[in-house]
């Protein structure tokens, strides 16, 4: 029994050869670029062997044969062909997430007003605030501040998360702190 090829049998036989010799030939160059001990030899070794390999490797692709053209359908495709399915984002993990600043769009008071129902002092002298909404504030610093049951206060948020109490009708301040 004998065996008969086409000519472009011959063509893919010919090509399937001289891209497994040309796999062995790149493995034994790779091989002995990485032997070189000096850096700048090794990486222009590398860069011949990049190069080569761009130039041999479009005429193998032009000498591949096509045996059969694909079927080409008549008919028109369906709506679940065309449509793109939507794929979800995979979730990310924190090492990924990790030093990224969200910048969210919150609603946040910077003034609140209150009106206070009873004002103490701590051995140190520092305030203790109630208002009437529930809210107790602790006076953080030193400062002498006047304030009396019955007065309308402001609490504005202040640098670094810190927090003012203050009024209208007077310039000064002073730090405080929520307590409950």
């Amino acid at each position: 029994m004998r065996l008969r090829f086409s000519p472009m049998g011959w063509v893919s036989l010919a090509t399937v050869l001289c891209t497994f010799q040309a796999s062995a030939n790149i493995e034994q160059q790779l091989a002995a670029c990485a032997g070189k001990s000096d850096k700048l030899d090794r990486l222009v070794c590398y860069d011949n062997l990049a190069q080569s390999v761009k130039q041999v490797s479009p005429v193998a692709q032009v000498a591949a044969p096509v045996s059969k053209p694909a079927p080409v359908s008549s008919q028109a495709p369906t709506a679940a062909v065309v449509a793109t399915p939507v794929v979800a984002a995979a979730p990310q993990s924190a090492e990924d997430n990790f030093g990224k600043v969200y910048k969210e769009e919150k609603e946040e008071i910077d003034k609140l007003y209150l009106t206070v129902k009873s004002v103490s002092k701590d051995p140190r002298g520092t305030l203790k605030i109630s208002f009437e909404n529930g809210q107790v504030w602790k006076q953080n610093d030193s400062r002498r501040f006047k304030i009396k049951a019955g007065e309308t206060v402001y609490i504005e948020t202040g640098a670094l998360g810190s927090f003012l109490l203050g009024r209208d009708d007077s310039n000064s301040t002073i730090r405080v702190k929520r307590l409950d």
